[in-house]
């Protein structure tokens, strides 16, 4: 098929979906490294960061609703699915949590959060030409997204002095 016999609605369901197969994936990825990171406090801000993907999520859901976008679940199974077959990674044990887990995960994440980033951006411009959006706050989402950035780039540097001395 030729890109252009595909309609542009259509080309926004493939990009929504894909980006909800993220997040869906994201969530369970922050959840886990939420119960498995090292220290208390650092534990306490991955569990908040946590419940923020997750709203982050239900605004992408929100946003595919207001457009008419209908959810693939095959999809979002596929997020989930992802983000447990990324767990038999290459961090130097197959099976077992190196010292080198928390920085690859961590890593992991904050390119997700950057790629939620990169579609906000683009559902704040669809929003100055479609009413339907006018509602959700996309420099909130934006903003929040970049928080999340330096949350996870702090935590990743602070794992990786760890894990290489």
């Amino acid at each position: 098929m030729n890109t252009t016999d595909i309609e542009p609605s259509e080309l926004l369901g493939v990009y929504l979906n894909d980006h909800l197969m993220g997040a869906c994936g994201g969530v369970e990825l922050a959840r886990r490294i939420a119960r498995t990171f090292g220290e208390p406090d650092e534990r306490s801000v991955l569990e908040e960061l946590a419940a923020e993907i997750e709203q982050d999520r239900q605004s992408l859901i929100d946003a595919m609703t207001r457009l008419d976008v209908p959810r693939h679940s095959a999809k979002m199974a596929a997020g989930w699915l992802g983000e447990k077959i990324g767990r038999l990674k290459p961090n130097g044990s197959l099976v077992h949590r190196t010292a080198l887990t928390p920085v690859v995960e961590l890593e992991a994440m904050h390119l997700g959060v950057e790629g939620k980033e990169a579609g906000w951006r683009v559902l704040r411009e669809l929003a100055r030409r479609d009413p339907r959006l006018e509602p959700i706050d996309f420099d909130r989402l934006i903003d929040r997204a970049t928080h999340q950035k330096q949350i996870l780039d702090g935590l990743r540097r602070q794992a990786a002095m760890t894990a290489f001395g």
